[in-house]
């Protein structure tokens, strides 16, 4: 590892907050002229999960920042005129377009793995590339059946074949269609000014760990790694060309680097009240929105039930540059059900039953129903406030 340079600048525990809060969108005015699609390219990439419980998290992700933009609205600014591709970055992200270069190191990567945990019979490949010239766009069920008949895990040769083109950039996810992948050939889907491989592992990685940067204003070293999943030997062998600049935040016991964009001026502004998906690229990372927080939050979607303390798909709530609390909503009929309520303080349950109501009008709901709220003493003001 190269030795850094000495920072220059020294920012507080709450320019870091702000610069933060900036950076993802949540400070200031909404960039409403440019929708979903601004959004989409200001934070580089959104996360898509499977749970849906008020929506999907790709869709609560623009809502978060914009307010209630249409469901509709969203799915098309992400896949309409070739906008957006599907591809492996901090999980499965939906990505700008104009970042397919970019990502060429990763599929290279892909292209000289020497194991996968599928076996492909021979000529498998080729078939499901000759399908899709033929017929394509098609789901894994149009292209043979995404499945056999084992376990959820066991897939079809056609769908191991074209799962791994995907990630080696032939073929190209265009859509999500009652959230099955619609494959194409990448000549058909990229536009031919992007569809290249021609950057080194050095340029590629370059521009992600400077667009990482860019979306987080400041972070630190796994922060910045983490935010498209590089490494963290690839992180230093770009950070000093990457036009990130080093700085020190008030307790951080990390290095950290800051866009030198968002260090011209001092964060000012509206802030947003909206609960968070937990795929949110804001609070995604847990050690990162423990520090610039202090508040602790775990997706408990996949922990036992008996063991869950805020509930399956609690969602933070953001109010005041804040993480005041979380919600875990359900929908029954035309009323948003808030399984459980948990409030750091009285402070909150004003923006709470805000956030809860804007949300219910979002996804068509009328009425906001509270089951438990973990602070039993704020359960009636929660209550009235939200009639």
């Amino acid at each position: 590892m190269t030795s850094l340079p000495s920072p220059a600048i020294d920012l507080s525990a709450d320019e870091a907050r702000r610069i933060a809060l900036r950076a993802q969108g949540f400070l200031g005015a909404p960039d409403r002229r440019s929708g979903v699609r601004g959004v989409l390219r200001h934070l580089g990439a959104v996360q898509l999960d499977t749970i849906s419980v008020l929506a999907r998290s790709h869709e609560l992700i623009p809502y978060a920042r914009l307010g209630a933009v249409g469901r509709d609205t969203v799915e098309a600014a992400y896949w309409t005129e070739t906008h957006a591709f599907e591809y492996w970055s901090h999980a499965a992200c939906i990505l700008p377009i104009e970042e397919w270069p970019h990502f060429a190191f990763r599929r290279r990567a892909y292209r000289t793995r020497p194991q996968w945990h599928h076996d492909l019979p021979s000529g498998a490949y080729d078939q499901v590339i000759k399908q899709l010239r033929a017929e394509g766009p098609l789901t894994a069920t149009e292209l043979g059946g995404a499945k056999n008949k084992g376990e959820w895990w066991d897939w079809s040769e056609s769908k191991i074949a074209v799962e791994r083109a995907l990630m080696y950039g032939e073929v190209v996810c265009t859509e999500r269609r009652s959230w099955k992948r619609v494959y194409d050939l990448a000549e058909r889907a990229v536009p031919d000014p992007l569809l290249h491989d021609d950057l080194d592992d050095a340029e590629c990685l370059r521009r992600l760990v400077r667009l990482a940067g860019e979306a987080l204003g400041v972070g630190t070293r796994a922060d910045i790694a983490d935010y498209h999943r590089l490494k963290g030997e690839q992180f230093d062998a770009v950070v000093a060309e990457s036009g990130l600049v080093p700085v020190t935040v008030q307790g951080w016991d990390k290095p950290a680097w800051a866009d030198p964009k968002a260090l011209e001026t001092t964060p000012r502004g509206r802030h947003r009240t909206t609960l968070l998906s937990p795929f949110d690229s804001l609070i995604w990372e847990r050690a990162r929105t423990e520090r610039i927080f202090g508040f602790t939050h775990r997706l408990e979607a996949y922990v036992p039930k008996p063991k869950r303390i805020h509930g399956y798909f609690a969602m933070p709530l953001l109010s005041g540059g804040r993480l005041l609390g979380r919600a875990d909503p359900a929908r029954e009929g035309s009323t948003l059900v808030a399984r459980q309520v948990s409030l750091d303080s009285p402070k909150a349950v004003a923006p709470m039953a805000q956030a809860l109501l804007e949300a219910a009008s979002w996804v068509g709901c009328d009425a906001v129903r509270v089951e438990r709220v973990d602070r039993p003493e704020l359960t009636a003001e929660l209550v009235r406030a939200l009639t």
